[in-house]
């Protein structure tokens, strides 16, 4: 009898201990992202553009929220919508004028915000809220819709010419939808311009990019639909382009970026935009998961999860200069880079401010891009000129 319990006990052991191995190896402990701060510069709190397309508004206020402070003045709330009024206005002027052959879409770049600043000046979020009636966040769908059918009925010249008062209709449909914009916003003495922010000067400000089909060192028009007010860029080498960005956030200056986000590398809900070096068919989690369908194909392929940092693609100019000539790379959206950390192997990543809201994700709306993801695409940034290494505004004539 007690051998038979002497066996037993064995048996009762084994099958625990297989049973220990068993869970050991189906649920290993996962490593994740860790990272260490290298650079931190201060922002403003994350706001929600939500159903509007006006990242570039969004992308650019929060821009230049941080230079102000950067310049030592208090930190100030505003209005992306201001700019957006403003901006619509001048981009339907030269839609009708070119008989509907230009961009007309939400859609916008960086410096359509500094132009703004340039000709009326900002206001803050609580002067010009630019909500619509009745609701909290910004919805944008019929707006759009509204004021697109508009121009298109414009264009068509029902009697022969345009009246004289369309803008003064269209401007109309801007302020129902948007609130009234005015020089003045009631309770404030002058518009929020050089007079009241004298060591902020919207001149001082660029945008470079880096694209091989135009010569280095030069400016061009860059060729993306949102640039729809032709505004110059300064063309950089990429190697050049990561330099700028490195020496603006080391010394202090955040950087307004203008990039791809469908890259399949790209996942706000993990907070983290990378190039993996092998070659995946899709990514669990991306945000291009959320609105393609896959197919069988792509469903059978191998998932990368975003488990844990790994090996990146060495990304070369020939590279990103393919994927914008195939339309892979193109200005999807606007963010706003305000730091440089590292991961536990090493690899450089930007932090940068979205405007999905601050609970879009478990990084408080935060990500951080790699800088393979950085490298390949990136369409533009804007940076004070003062960022820029000197060697490099040498180079520029600047």
């Amino acid at each position: 009898m007690k051998k038979n319990n002497a066996l037993l006990l064995t048996l009762i052991c084994f099958i625990t201990y297989t049973i220990g191995l068993g869970q050991e190896a189906e649920t290993p402990e996962e490593e994740g992202y860790k990272f260490t701060t290298i650079n931190n510069i201060k922002a403003s709190p994350v706001k929600d553009q939500y159903k509007s397309g006006t990242c570039w508004s969004f992308a650019a206020t929060s821009y230049l929220e941080s230079e102000l402070i950067r310049l030592g003045y208090e930190p100030l709330d505003i209005s992306e919508m201001y700019f957006v009024n403003h901006s619509y206005r001048e981009k339907a002027n030269r839609y009708v004028r070119l008989h509907g052959s230009a961009n007309f879409g939400p859609g916008g770049q960086a410096h359509d915000v500094l132009n703004v600043v340039k000709s009326h000046g900002f206001v803050t979020e609580t002067e010009y809220p630019g909500l619509l009636k009745g609701e909290q966040k910004h919805l944008h769908g019929e707006l759009d819709a509204v004021l697109k059918g508009y121009l298109a009925a414009l264009i068509k010249k029902e009697d022969g010419k345009l009246s004289s008062v369309w803008p003064d209709a269209y401007s109309s449909l801007l302020n129902v939808y948007l609130g009234p914009v005015t020089e003045n916003p009631a309770g404030s003495d002058k518009i929020r311009s050089k007079e009241l922010y004298p060591r902020f000067n919207p001149d001082e400000y660029v945008e470079l990019t880096s694209y091989s089909h135009h010569p280095f060192y030069e400016m061009f028009d860059l060729e993306i639909p949102d640039n729809w007010s032709h505004d110059q860029y300064y063309n950089l080498p990429v190697d050049e382009l990561l330099e700028v960005i490195n020496s603006a956030v080391k010394n202090g200056y955040t950087v307004c970026w203008d990039g791809d986000v469908s890259d399949k590398g790209f996942s706000h809900s993990n907070g983290v935009a990378i190039v993996p070096d092998k070659n995946v068919t899709t990514l669990d989690g991306t945000e291009r998961s959320r609105w393609e369908k896959l197919s069988e194909r792509e469903k059978n392929a191998e998932l990368y999860t975003f488990k844990q940092p790994g090996d990146e693609k060495k990304i070369s100019q020939e590279m990103r200069q393919e994927a914008f000539n195939s339309l892979q790379a193109t200005d999807d959206h606007l963010m706003h880079i305000t730091g440089i950390v590292t991961d536990q192997n090493g690899t450089v990543y930007y932090t940068t401010k979205n405007s999905w809201a601050s609970n879009s994700n478990k990084t408080g709306g935060y990500l951080n891009m790699s800088e393979s993801y950085i490298r390949l695409n990136t369409i533009a940034v804007m940076v004070h000129k003062d960022a820029i290494p000197k060697a490099i505004r040498k180079k520029l004539n600047m």
